[in-house]
């Protein structure tokens, strides 16, 4: 009995302080393993190839691409880094140590911090696009948006060490046995991570893309009046390509809160069903979303697949590749 019971702990030279291994349904493990590995992967290549295809075309580097690229980068990290690690913590102990865990709880929180920061940004950047299109070329530089990302970035840093600092200074404070990592955080932190990563963003994002929603639409209509159409003719309107961003960015920016608000939703409940297996499912789905956003430039960016089959083919390796007409 006892090398029975040895052989359920994780590690079972610390028979009295080891946890068990997880004890997940075994369909739910494997296809774990099976089908979210390659989509881990896919979620790399897909997000690596909009890094280089935004950084080495030259005619790419516009503020709205710059604000895709910061979100590919964190799109990026999320296939590279959270994904695997959320697998193996929810199909086998943790045995990476309480550091690791540490690291992994911090990197996962930066990444949504600025995920949500620069889907702001990218609202804030079609507003002024689609309803102040006259000042949009001075107010929205590519020195401005840098500045911004920038900031949002190191925000999302120093905010978020705020936050999670009391399992830094004390690692093994909410630990009950070894081979677990878990996150638990005290009320005045929930609540500030709530106001300041959840509904004051969400708030400003839906905000703000509803007046771009009723901007596009009342200049749809316009275009169809031809009395309105002369009056227009002597007003500044937002260009063609601008409403058409509009909408492919508000797919963006709606497939984002479809999986970031339940994730957000479950992890407020509270902390043990936060770390509970029942709530991965709404922690893959705000995932799997780093996937999808690639797919989407797929679909609506014609200059998105145009620079995949550059660089697939390896035709960016030829001199003078990065001044090719993208647009």
């Amino acid at each position: 009995m006892d090398t029975q019971h040895g052989a359920e702990l994780c590690f079972p030279q610390l028979f009295n302080t080891s946890c068990k291994k997880p004890a997940a349904p075994l369909f739910q493990v494997w296809l774990l393993r099976i089908l979210m590995p390659p989509v881990s992967l896919l979620t790399v290549v897909l997000n690596l190839l909009v890094i280089i295809s935004i950084s080495h075309f030259r005619q790419l580097h516009t503020p709205t691409n710059i604000l895709l690229l910061s979100l590919a980068v964190s799109d990026f990290l999320v296939g590279l880094l959270l994904m695997p690690a959320k697998i193996l913590r929810d199909t086998a102990c943790w045995f990476l140590g309480q550091l690791t865990c540490f690291l992994y709880n911090y990197v996962c929180f930066i990444v949504t911090s600025a995920s949500v920061g620069v889907m702001m940004l990218i609202s804030v950047d079609r507003y002024v696009a689609i309803c102040d299109p006259l000042h949009y070329p001075t107010r929205i530089t590519d020195r401005r948006i840098k500045l911004c990302v920038c900031l949002c970035w190191l925000c999302s840093v120093f905010y978020n060490i705020l936050l999670i600092k009391n399992d830094l200074l004390q690692p093994f404070q909410h630990n009950s046995c070894y081979g677990e990592c878990i996150y638990v955080t005290d009320l005045i932190a929930g609540t500030t991570d709530i106001v300041l990563t959840f509904i004051v963003p969400v708030f400003v994002i839906i905000v703000l893309y509803m007046r771009v929603f009723v901007v596009a639409v009342s200049q749809a209509r316009a275009m169809r009046s031809h009395v309105t159409a002369v009056t227009l003719q002597l007003s500044v309107t937002p260009k063609k390509s601008e409403l058409k961003a509009a909408r492919t960015l508000g797919v963006l920016v709606l497939v984002f809160l479809t999986c970031f608000c339940p994730y957000y939703c479950v992890s407020l409940l509270g902390d043990e069903l936060f770390n509970s297996s029942s709530a991965s499912f709404v922690f893959y789905l705000f995932y799997f979303n780093s996937c999808l956003n690639p797919v989407i430039y797929a679909m609506f960016y014609p200059w998105f697949r145009k620079a995949v089959k550059l660089i697939v083919t390896l035709q960016i390796l030829q001199p003078g590749s990065c001044e090719v007409s993208m647009l």
